[in-house]
C-alpha cells in the first residue's frame, strides 16, 4: 500500500522531529590554540559542541518584530564566549559530555566579548560575502582565563557588555524548564565540555567557534516535508 511506504519512509526521515530534538542536538565545532609566549609552542584541538535548548528562546526572541527595537528582546545575538573549571565531581580528564539542557556554566572564571566574527565557505576559508557558515573567535591573554579549563559556552542574549557583570539562568543543568523567564538574562547559546586544557598565565589560549546553519534549513525542510505528506496519508491508498 503507497500509505504504508510513506510512513515507512518518514518515519525514516524525520527520526523525531516532531518533538524537536532534532534541532536541540544540532552541533557546530570549536578549534583552539594554545601558546606559550615564551617559547612560541603550540597546541591545538578541534572538538564538537552542543546547541541548547535556550538557543531555540533566543532565536525567537531575536526574530519577534516590534514596534520599536529591542524594547522587550535582546540587542545581542552572539556576544561573548565564556570558560569554566566545570562542575567539582567532575573527572577533569574525563568531563561529562555536554547535554542540551546546559543553561549556564557550572564554574564560570572567565569570559570574554567575541572579538571578530567572518562568514566562511564550506572549506572554512573566509568569504567576502555571507554565507550560512560563521566563525566566532576571541583570545584570552596569558593573565586571563588561568586555570584547569573544562567546559565552555557562547553567550548572548539580555547579557551585559561589562564582562565584570554576569546574569546566568540558574540552576546550570538538570530537568529543564521552558517556562523560566529569560528576560533580563544572559542565554547560553551553545555549550561544550572537554578533558582538561592547562592554561598557565604564560600562554594565550584562542577559540575559533564556528556554526554551521545549513542543518538548520534541513531540519525546518524536514518538519514541513513531514507535516506534507502526513496529510496526504488520509487520501494514499
Amino acid at each position: 500500500m503507497l500509505r504504508e511506504r510513506f510512513k515507512k519512509a518518514m518515519a525514516s526521515f524525520s527520526f523525531g522531529l516532531r518533538n524537536g530534538d532534532a534541532v536541540r542536538e544540532l552541533k557546530g565545532e570549536v578549534f583552539w590554540t594554545l601558546k606559550d609566549t615564551q617559547t612560541g609552542e603550540e597546541k591545538k584541538g578541534h572538538i564538537q559542541n552542543v546547541v541548547v535548548r535556550d538557543a531555540s528562546i533566543l532565536l525567537a526572541r531575536l526574530a519577534k518584530s516590534s514596534a520599536s527595537a529591542h524594547v522587550s528582546e535582546p540587542s545581542y545575538g552572539i556576544f561573548a564566549l565564556a570558560v569554566g573549571t566545570g562542575n567539582t565531581s567532575w573527572d577533569p580528564l574525563n568531563p561529562p559530555p555536554a547535554t542540551n539542557t546546559q543553561r549556564s556554566l557550572w564554574n564560570e572564571i572567565g569570559r570574554k566579548a567575541i572579538q571578530s566574527t567572518s562568514f566562511v565557505d564550506g572549506d572554512g576559508v573566509v568569504s567576502a560575502i555571507p554565507t550560512d557558515v560563521v566563525d566566532f573567535t576571541t583570545t584570552f591573554s596569558e593573565s586571563e582565563a588561568v586555570g584547569p579549563l573544562t567546559e565552555m559556552g557562547l553567550l548572548g542574549g539580555d547579557i551585559s557588555s561589562n564582562m565584570a557583570v554576569r546574569n546566568p539562568v540558574l540552576p546550570p543543568n538538570g530537568l529543564y524548564d521552558p517556562t523560566v523567564n529569560v528576560v533580563g538574562k544572559e542565554q547560553l547559546v551553545n555549550f561544550v565540555t572537554f578533558a582538561a586544557i592547562s592554561k598557565p598565565a604564560t600562554s594565550t589560549l584562542s577559540w575559533v567557534w564556528r556554526i554551521h546553519f545549513t542543518v538548520l534549513f534541513w531540519i525546518g525542510f524536514g518538519m514541513v516535508l513531514h507535516e506534507y505528506l502526513h496529510g496526504l496519508l488520509p487520501h494514499a491508498c
